[in-house]
Order: C-alpha cells, then structure tokens, then sequence
C-alpha cells in the first residue's frame, strides 16, 4: 500500500492562521483578563505559546499559559485516574500558580484550550474532564490549527486555523519547529486498499 502526501499548510499559513486566532481570541474576551490559555500536550502547548506571544505584541500584556497532560483522562486506556495538574509553561512566571503544587489556578476564569488536531472529539472531552477536575472556570473555549471532521461527540471550536474536510483512513499531520523541527500541516491518504 502506497501514500501520497500533500501539503495543506507551509509555515507562513500557520503563522497567518494563528496570528488570526490571536485576535479572534481578543475580540472574543474583550482582552485577555481573566483568560487562562491551555495547551494539551504535545503540540497544543507549541500553539498556546505562540498565540501567547502574538496576543503580547497585540495587548502589552502576557496572558497565564499551562499545559494539560490528559493521559489518565483518555477513554483508550486503562481507568485509574490520577489528579490532573496544569502546570505553567516555561515562559510563565509563578504569580499565578497554586502554591501547594505549583498548578495553574482555573478557578472562575475563561479557559482557551489549544490542540492541533480536532478529529473526533475524545481529546478535547478527556481535557475538559481534566480542567473540572481541577475546578470550576467561567467557560471553556476551544482554539485548533486543523479542524478534519468526523466528531464522534458534540464538540465544536471556537477558533479554527483551518478546515480541512477528511476521509476517514486519511491521516493529518501538524509539524511545529519546537518538536519537530519544520512547521507544516499534512494530509496523506492511503493508495492501493482494497476494501
């Protein structure tokens, strides 16, 4: 079986999309008081970062940023939940945290979740799972670069770098520099099944 490999978003795509959802994201707030941006971990927290430094330049002001490790959350594993922690990111100073253990406070605040992909939906639900059980935040919103379809749950973004209608056995692949050395976002579809 062979693929073929498209690429659907270059770097300056990303960085336009992005800079789009920094002020859609403003717009949206009225600012960025009392906002709390959470990257799920691993790519989501990359895009939290850099809407964080575009909404800095536009603003003044850095927004609170954390990432989620949603692991004991996912409905593919074994159940055993472990208390989540949103911890700060390295660019995050530590006026905002919890004391006890160093986590992000998400107590009555607007939480923007970022993540790469939006797919069926069970990332996103297993992260909201995890912020609840963290506390109670005034709302959650949802900002992802790709936006493929094919929800399984009733779970829809607030900000989307862009659609991009999928087959189901076709694969979406985001490359951010910070993990994996390149920025672009790429649709690979299988050849040769036989089904």
């Amino acid at each position: 079986m062979s693929e073929e490999r498209h690429v659907i978003m270059d770097d300056t795509a990303i960085r336009r999309a992005l800079t789009r959802i920094a002020h859609e994201i403003l717009e949206k707030n009225k600012g960025i008081d009392n906002c709390v941006l959470i990257g799920i971990r691993t790519r989501g927290i990359y895009l939290a970062n850099r809407i964080a430094e575009r909404i800095t330049e536009i603003e003044g002001k850095q927004p609170i940023i954390g990432e989620l490790d949603i692991t004991p959350y996912r409905d593919d594993l074994a159940d055993g939940k472990q208390q989540p922690i949103i911890m700060p990111t390295a660019v995050q100073g530590t006026d905002v945290s919890d004391a006890a253990n160093g986590a992000i406070s998400i107590q009555d605040k607007r939480v923007i979740l970022f993540d790469d992909v939006l797919f069926t939906g069970r990332t996103i639900r297993a992260a909201m799972d995890a912020i609840m059980d963290r506390g109670r935040p005034q709302m959650i919103q949802l900002a992802v670069l790709v936006d493929r379809g094919h929800r399984e749950l009733p779970i829809r973004p607030d900000y989307v770098g862009k659609n991009v209608p999928t087959a189901k056995l076709e694969i979406i692949e985001v490359a951010l520099s910070e993990f994996d050395g390149e920025d672009n976002v790429t649709i690979i579809q299988q050849r040769g099944h036989n089904g």
